[in-house]
Formats: C-alpha cells, sequence, structure tokens
C-alpha cells in the first residue's frame, strides 16, 4: 500500500478505525506497529503517534510495558462517554446559535434527508459518515477551541459504537426526524432548548447502545 508522506499518521488512523468497523481488530486486541509497519509499508513513527491519538480518543488502551489494545468498553464507560459528548456539543452548538446562516441549516437538512435515505437502503458506512460530518458541522460554530478540540475526541468512539448497533437503535425516520429537529430549534434560535435537546439525544443513544451491546 502506497501512502503519501504528509497523511501517513491520519491514514494509520483510518486503517486501524476501519478495521475495527469490520471487526478484523476485536475489543482486548493487540495492536501490534510491526505489522502495521508492514502492512503499509511505512516507518513505526508515524504507527506510534496515530496509536497515541487513538489511545486519546478512547478506542485504545496503552498498557505501559506491554503494548495498545483494542478497548474493551464497559457499559458504564459507554454511558459516560455519551454524556460527555451531549455535554460538550450542546454547549458547543449553544454557544454559536447565532453563527448559522441559511446556507448552514439548508446543508444539514440535506445530510439529515441523507440520513434517512442511507439508512433505509442499509448503507451503514455511509449513514456514520453523513452522521459525522452533521454533527461537525454543528459544533463547528462555537468558538470555544478547546470545547470543539474535545468533542472531536470522542468522535470516533461513538461514531464506531453506534456503527454496530444502529439498525437496532433507532428507526430511518426517527434518525432523520431526531436531526431534523435540532435544526428547527437552531433556526428559532432558543440556544436553551438546543443545548438540553442535543444532551438528551445522546444520553439517550449511549443508553440503547448499552443495551444492544448487553445483547452481543
Amino acid at each position: 500500500m502506497v501512502i503519501e508522506r504528509a497523511t501517513y499518521k491520519d491514514h494509520v488512523i483510518k486503517y486501524i478505525y476501519n478495521g475495527m468497523q469490520e471487526n478484523r481488530y476485536k475489543a482486548g486486541d493487540k495492536i501490534l506497529e510491526s505489522h502495521l509497519a508492514k502492512e503499509l509499508g511505512i516507518s513505526r513513527a508515524p504507527i506510534r503517534e496515530a496509536l497515541a491519538d487513538l489511545v486519546r480518543s478512547g478506542l485504545l488502551e496503552y498498557r505501559p510495558q506491554v503494548g495498545n489494545f483494542v478497548a474493551i468498553l464497559t457499559p458504564q464507560e459507554i454511558i459516560d462517554s455519551y454524556v460527555a459528548r451531549g455535554v460538550l456539543e450542546g454547549f458547543a452548538v449553544a454557544q454559536g446559535i447565532n453563527n448559522f446562516d441559511g446556507d448552514d441549516l439548508q446543508r444539514l437538512e440535506d445530510m439529515a434527508r441523507k440520513m434517512e435515505d442511507y439508512a433505509q437502503k442499509g448503507k451503514r458506512k455511509a449513514l456514520i459518515d453523513i452522521g459525522q460530518k452533521f454533527h461537525e458541522e454543528l459544533f463547528s460554530h462555537c468558538t470555544n477551541s478547546q470545547v470543539v478540540l474535545f468533542t472531536e475526541q470522542l468522535s470516533l468512539k461513538l461514531h464506531l459504537l453506534f456503527y454496530k448497533h444502529w439498525a437496532r437503535v433507532y428507526a430511518p425516520e426517527e434518525i432523520r426526524d431526531r436531526h431534523l429537529e435540532i435544526i428547527d430549534v437552531i433556526r428559532k434560535g432558543d440556544s436553551v432548548k438546543v443545548e438540553m435537546m442535543i444532551r438528551n439525544h445522546y444520553i439517550d443513544t449511549g443508553h440503547k447502545v448499552v443495551e444492544q451491546e448487553r445483547k452481543t
């Protein structure tokens, strides 16, 4: 596999993340730098950088003197992650609510309807990708760079969990409607309501994901 030097680290992150989605890397599996270097044909330096980023995101666990492992998340850790993301994203959207214009809202509406379409067609990866873009658009209007940074750090973990269980968590039309409701509140400029709505959206989803995790 040939990778451009400037994007080594990002490619490694994507490679491992896709492996988790495809169940090639399972919870508890050890991630070996040497294997990744051989598979990707690159040095270990960008691999170490990528692994460190994935540890910070919560997808990997680093054990001193042992190595990096795919994180095994307890039900409480899953709920805590969703609650934290809801608090952060809710604040971010409320803080930046006056920075949305008509084009932004139309773009969000289009993405919400694409979510429904992808869900109906069973296009799981496309659904998760557009969902990630939707939420990035939401919190990108926040002017607090630290809030944006911490919100982003939770993205990969939560999208991976939702990727596994979305079909049993929400129906396609419910995915669309929950996101359109958020857009409607942003359009009205109600910062208090949008913060509460986004926080509750993540809390609800977290509990539903845990319920599905317990069944697997």
